[in-house]
């Protein structure tokens, strides 16, 4: 069985047993998390999709860890104009394990 949720304004293909890493959530390490927003549920006797979401559709998630990806660089800059802008960004995440899938 497999569902197709939506978090963080992102869709993710997600089995039972899965490690995902979404969009950083306000969950400390160790909770567990619902999402209820289940875009598709799939299995053996078929495949459920919702309007915009299936009814009574919830995945568990256990959270893992918090943390922040690896840096990247942003450099910005105008032709001919001596105008340019470097930045660092380093994108916070959530890592979460899917528990289950409830239909």
């Amino acid at each position: 069985m497999y569902a197709v949720i939506e978090t963080g304004g992102k869709q993710y293909k997600v089995n039972e047993g899965d490690e995902i890493f979404i969009e950083k959530l306000a969950v400390k390490a160790d909770q567990t998390v619902t999402f209820d927003k289940v875009v598709v549920l799939g299995a053996d006797d078929g495949l459920k999709i919702g309007t915009p979401f299936v009814e009574g559709a919830v995945v568990d998630a256990k959270v893992i860890k918090n943390g922040k990806a690896k840096k990247i660089t942003v450099f910005t800059y105008k032709a001919k104009k001596g105008e340019k802008k470097k930045q660092g960004h380093r994108q916070p995440y959530t890592k979460v394990k899917i528990e289950a899938i409830k239909a």
